[in-house]
C-alpha cells in the first residue's frame, strides 16, 4: 500500500500538465488584495489539497511557480535547536500601533488580518502587510510540529507594489544578499490555563467569515503587550522562501524559539476554519528540491518495473506510469522566466 501511495504521488510529479492559473494570490504575498465592494476578496487557484496542493503547485503555473518543484533554499524547514542560527538577542524589534476597524479575511487557503506596523531585524526596516496562521506549523523543531505557526509578512521599507509586478523576478534577495521580505515567525502552542489575548480577541470573530472569500472587520486590534514579549524572545533565522506561490527565495526569515500560547476552545475554532494548511517539509538549504529527488527515485522505479524486475507486484501501475510519462519532455534547464511576485 505504501509504495502504491508513493508512485501515485509520483505520476502526479511526472506527468505533464497544462497550465491553467495564472499569476494568483499567495498567502505569503506582499500586498494583499483589497475587498471588494461586496465585502469579498479573491481566492488563490491552489489549495493545501491534492492536485492543486503542495505537491503539485508547480504544474498549477509552470512559469511562475517554477521554484515550488525546482527551488533549492525553499521553506518550511526542519530546525535543530542544539544548531540552528539565531539572530543577536535583541535585535528583533516589532511595531504594530493599535488600530481600529481592522480587516480580518477568508482566503480559503487562510485566514489573515491586515494591519499596518514596522519590523527593525539585521539592519533593515521593514513594512507590515499582513499576518496570518498556519495550522499545524510549517517549520519542525528538532523533528515535531507545534499546533500552528503565525506569519507576520513585510516587504522593505519604500519596496512599493509597482516594484513587484506580475513579471520576471528569480528571487527576493537584495544585492548584498540581505532579503527584501522577511517573515517573523511565532509557533503557537495549545495550553488549559493560557493564552495570547489579542488573538482570543481576533479570533472571536472567526464565525463571521466561515465562508471562503469573506471578510470581516475587527473593531480594535492591540498588539501592544504581544509585541513587548516578542521583542524580548530570542528568533531563529535563515534564508529561504515563500511557503506559498511563488515560492520566491531570498526570504528573511526570523522565528521566536518560544512558543505563544492559545487555548483550546480557540484553537479548535481556528482549525476548524483553516484546516490543515501547512506545505510540507522541505529538503535542506541549499540541496535539491525534495519533489526533484521524490521525481528521480520514480522515475528509476518505473525503469525497473518496466524492465520486468518488479513488474508482477504492480502491472498495471508501472504501465500507467510509463504511459504518463513517455512524452514528459526531459528537464533540462528552468525556463527563461522567473517566479512572480503576486499582489
Amino acid at each position: 500500500m505504501f509504495i502504491s501511495t508513493i508512485i501515485a504521488i509520483g505520476i502526479t510529479l511526472l506527468a505533464p500538465r497544462a497550465v491553467f492559473a495564472s499569476c494568483g494570490h499567495g498567502i505569503e504575498s506582499i500586498h494583499p488584495f483589497s475587498a471588494a465592494v461586496d465585502g469579498t476578496v479573491p481566492v488563490p487557484a491552489f489549495t493545501y489539497g491534492t492536485t492543486t496542493g503542495p505537491l503539485n503547485w508547480h504544474n498549477l503555473n509552470q512559469t511562475a511557480y517554477y521554484l515550488c518543484g525546482n527551488g533549492t533554499n525553499q521553506s518550511p524547514i526542519l530546525l535543530d535547536s542544539s544548531s540552528a542560527h539565531t539572530a543577536p538577542h535583541g535585535s528583533i524589534k516589532l511595531d504594530v500601533p493599535p488600530a481600529k476597524n481592522v480587516v480580518f479575511e477568508n482566503l480559503g487557503t487562510n485566514v489573515e488580518v491586515i494591519i499596518n506596523g514596522t519590523l527593525k531585524a539585521a539592519g533593515k526596516t521593514y513594512k507590515l502587510a499582513q499576518f496570518h496562521f498556519h495550522t499545524p506549523s510549517e517549520h519542525r523543531v528538532d523533528l515535531g510540529h507545534y499546533e500552528a505557526e503565525m506569519h507576520f509578512v513585510f516587504d522593505a521599507a519604500g519596496l512599493s507594489a509597482q516594484s513587484h509586478p506580475c513579471t520576471k523576478q528569480a528571487n527576493l534577495s537584495g544585492a548584498d544578499g540581505s532579503g527584501k521580505v522577511a517573515v517573523l515567525a511565532f509557533f503557537v502552542e495549545v495550553e488549559a490555563q493560557l493564552s495570547t489575548p489579542v488573538l482570543e480577541t481576533i479570533f472571536s470573530h472567526l464565525p463571521a467569515i466561515q465562508t471562503p472569500g469573506t471578510t470581516t472587520t475587527v473593531p480594535k486590534v492591540d498588539l501592544s503587550a504581544f509585541q513587548e514579549q516578542a521583542n524580548k524572545l530570542k528568533y531563529y533565522q535563515y534564508t529561504g522562501s515563500l511557503t506559498t506561490p511563488p515560492c520566491s527565495e531570498g526570504v528573511s526569515w526570523f522565528l521566536a524559539t518560544s512558543p505563544i500560547p492559545l487555548s483550546l476552545k480557540t484553537y479548535v475554532a481556528l482549525k476548524d476554519t483553516t484546516k490543515t494548511n501547512n506545505r510540507y517539509t522541505q529538503n535542506s538549504l541549499g540541496q535539491t528540491n525534495i519533489l526533484v529527488v521524490a521525481s528521480k527515485h520514480l522515475t528509476a522505479y518505473m525503469n525497473m518495473t518496466a524492465s520486468g524486475v518488479g513488474a508482477g507486484r504492480f502491472p498495471n501501475l508501472a504501465l500507467k506510469i510509463k504511459s504518463q510519462t513517455t512524452a514528459q519532455p526531459k528537464d533540462t534547464a528552468p525556463p527563461p522566466t522567473s517566479p512572480c511576485i503576486p499582489h
